[in-house]
């Protein structure tokens, strides 16, 4: 079996998403759907009810009384953060091991994916056509899962990768990994997406997060405003590991986003706030900037 067929076993491995995770998904691609849908979704789910709950109810949070109805506390929390939890809690496993390939701690992976989808929310804002901020937040959220399953044929490796982009021998980390396995992250993750059947744009998204341009026209502008997101999380300080910062940024995302480079600091800004009170709800870090 050579790497790439050993690669694909591996993302066949993967284990599903659950049906509430599959379900809030689907819903959040949906840009006309009703709140009380996610809180049915939730409802139906035991385990992510008592998630929901300990979340809301965290010092993250700050409520002056703890409560114990799901309606209030989607509607505290936010669908995407409800979608997050979701994904962690199926996920979780996966997405918070040491990428060892990447030279990157426990929960590296997941804490990136969360910055990046809160950026690429709010870059989607700045959109030169209406975009979506709840799939660009999903988007965001699962660009880099093909990671999980790459970090492990690129263990030991990550010092050569450097050293090869630092010598001109590779243009970025994506190209580097191509030339190594013979596939990279992105589309490693799309196989990932495509297992767990996520409806498109999701995939392509993914699938084109490093290189937009070459997305289809109509999967372009979300693209690019993860692409964005991407960079966002790196230049907060939230990589993946020997890869941060190791990537180009597509120029062309003017043609698609419209965004001036004070709105872009602004963006950075309220990115940290979120991220930091976001992440301490989740993973009780407790970070939160003042």
């Amino acid at each position: 079996m050579d790497m790439q067929e050993e690669i694909i076993a591996k993302v066949q491995e993967i284990p599903p998403l659950s049906t509430s995770a599959a379900e809030l998904v689907t819903l959040m691609g949906n840009p006309d759907h009703e709140l009380q849908k996610t809180v049915r979704i939730v409802e139906c789910d035991a385990a992510l009810t008592a998630r929901v709950l300990q979340v809301v109810n965290s010092a993250g949070f700050g409520l002056m009384e703890p409560t114990t109805s799901i309606a209030r506390a989607v509607s505290y929390l936010g669908e995407k953060m409800v979608l997050g939890i979701a994904l962690d809690a199926c996920t979780g496993s996966t997405l918070r091991r040491p990428l060892e390939g990447y030279e990157g701690k426990a929960d590296t992976l997941w804490e990136h994916n969360l910055r990046t989808a809160i950026a690429s929310r709010e870059i989607a804002k700045f959109a030169r056509e209406e975009l979506s901020g709840d799939i660009a937040f999903t988007g965001g959220l699962l660009h880099d899962i093909g990671k999980a399953i790459v970090s492990e044929f690129l263990s030991g490796f990550a010092g050569d990768i450097v050293s090869k982009i630092d010598a001109g021998d590779a243009t970025d980390y994506v190209s580097a990994e191509h030339e190594m396995l013979g596939t990279d992250h992105s589309i490693v993750g799309y196989e990932v997406a495509r297992r767990w059947k996520l409806a498109s744009p999701l995939p392509e998204i993914i699938r084109f997060h490093h290189i937009p341009s070459e997305a289809e026209k109509g999967v372009r502008a979300l693209a690019y405003a993860v692409h964005l997101g991407d960079i966002i999380a790196m230049m907060g300080g939230t990589g993946t590991g020997s890869d941060d910062m190791m990537y180009r940024l597509d120029v062309g995302f003017s043609e698609f986003i419209q965004i001036s480079q004070r709105e872009f600091e602004k963006i950075m800004l309220e990115v940290e706030v979120e991220f930091s009170r976001t992440r301490s709800s989740i993973f009780g870090k407790e970070d939160i900037p003042s």
